[in-house]
């Protein structure tokens, strides 16, 4: 074979991991390859073997890419790794689902086989979870659908998200007329989600079901269509949060976030209230 796979990387790219993340990449790789029993894969088990596990080249040749191109990958030298690449090498290692993230998460490239399409349901107990809190709490998968909320968070947005069959937060803030009345200065709070929502699907934004709402907001939403062309990105950083509800005035809460370990493509948002600060 040659010094590069078919759907391998390309070297020595800019774009590449940091050297730190390229080191723990290969110190990665290497653990989970030395782990892999050569029988569970029908590789002979009478071949002397000086190492535990498997070797680079049966590594490299059952994911289709040069042996030198794989122990480039473990040495952590500067070189970019497909998804293509990485999901060969989950399967080949029979990585869990927590490792397969952690691959991707030091290779620097999105996962083509994350949730997509049909929205999934959560893990069992979560939703429980949600519903122990006393605070308004959501949470959002990667197109932002609400997978699971809250009373507290329902009596916030007035009935919202339980009158959409399928709620999704960016189709509530764009094309509800009820979030211009509850979200206090809502052109500026879009403008934010808009850059917020570019950040938070990274390199999954060309995805079928990611292009498919990307694309039906713009087309509804004049506003969305404007600040998605600006190409604006900010991270999801919480802070000052103002509603006018309808019956109950303007409250004000402080919004957190957080990333889902069992769901790492979910984040469960909450609201406390700011009592102490006037609006």
């Amino acid at each position: 074979m040659g010094t590069t796979g078919p759907t391998g990387a390309n070297p020595g790219g800019a774009e590449g991991a940091s050297q730190t993340r390229r080191q723990a990449l290969g110190r990665f790789l290497r653990n989970a390859r030395e782990r892999i029993q050569p029988v569970d894969l029908g590789l002979a088990p009478g071949v002397r073997r000086r190492t535990p596990g498997l070797r680079r080249e049966e590594v490299a040749q059952l994911c289709d890419i040069s042996t030198t191109w794989y122990t480039w990958i473990e040495q952590g030298r500067d070189v970019t790794v497909s998804p293509t690449v990485c999901a060969r090498l989950a399967t080949v290692l029979k990585l869990a689902r927590a490792e397969r993230h952690y691959l991707f998460e030091l290779a620097d490239c999105a996962d083509p086989e994350h949730w997509q399409g049909d929205i999934q349901p959560l893990p069992q107990g979560l939703s429980a979870c949600v519903d122990s809190i006393s605070a308004p709490a959501y949470i959002l998968d990667r197109s932002w659908n609400v997978l699971a909320r809250n009373e507290a968070l329902l009596g916030l947005f007035d009935g919202w998200p339980d009158r959409s069959e399928q709620p999704n937060l960016l189709r509530y803030i764009f094309l509800d007329p009820a979030a211009r009345e509850l979200v206090v200065d809502w052109e500026q709070r879009a403008s934010r989600v808009v850059a917020e929502f570019r950040a938070d699907v990274g390199a999954h934004a060309d995805e079928a079901d990611i292009q498919a709402l990307i694309q039906e907001l713009a087309q509804q939403s004049q506003v969305f269509a404007f600040w998605w062309g600006r190409q604006t990105v900010v991270e999801r950083e919480g802070g000052l949060r103002d509603f006018r509800h309808p019956s109950q005035g303007v409250r004000r809460f402080q919004q957190f976030t957080f990333r889902l370990a069992i769901r790492p493509d979910c984040k469960l948002v909450m609201l406390l209230e700011d009592e102490d600060k006037p609006v």
